[in-house]
């Protein structure tokens, strides 16, 4: 009985192990916004850890809102800081739901969250810290009904 168990749990804790080896997933991290609410002012900054300058990368955000969002859309300004100081700025426009206002992404209750994708095939040309730093956009300074935003940077298996 003793070995069928011993059996069984190593058959279920293989494959996560496997899985969990196979990860490319270099860095992940989010922040949490206040009372749901993002106000202009609160300008997420993430500090990244690059060694790799060989690898690409693809770069994406994760953004949760709740139904008390009241667009169907967001800007978002995001700046990357490399560990030599340049800098570069973008001005991205994501759709969160469409026309009839049905939410894009997956959801529960009252939550919803959605995966954006911001930059696909990125070498790091150097190893240090680089800092991705992301202002909301919106033309209301208090931004209700967003949880969290988050950024996942993945290497590309080749």
């Amino acid at each position: 009985m003793i070995k069928r168990i011993i059996r069984l749990l190593s058959f279920m804790v293989s494959p996560a192990l496997l899985l969990s080896c196979n990860s490319h997933v270099m860095f992940t991290g989010s922040a949490v916004m206040p009372s749901n609410i993002w106000q202009l002012d609160n300008i997420p900054d993430f500090s990244i850890p690059v060694d790799d300058t060989l690898s690409s990368n693809n770069i994406s955000f994760s953004i949760r809102t709740g139904s008390s969002y009241p667009f169907r859309n967001i800007y978002l300004f995001v700046t990357t800081f490399s560990p030599d100081g340049e800098k570069i700025t973008d001005t991205l426009n994501f759709y969160l739901a469409d026309e009839k206002g049905n939410w894009y992404g997956k959801g529960f209750g009252d939550i919803h969250e959605l995966k954006l994708p911001y930059k696909s095939n990125v070498y790091f040309p150097l190893k240090g810290i680089y800092r991705i730093k992301v202002q909301h956009g919106m033309r209301t300074e208090d931004l209700k009904g967003v949880y969290d935003l988050g950024v996942r940077i993945e290497k590309i298996s080749k």
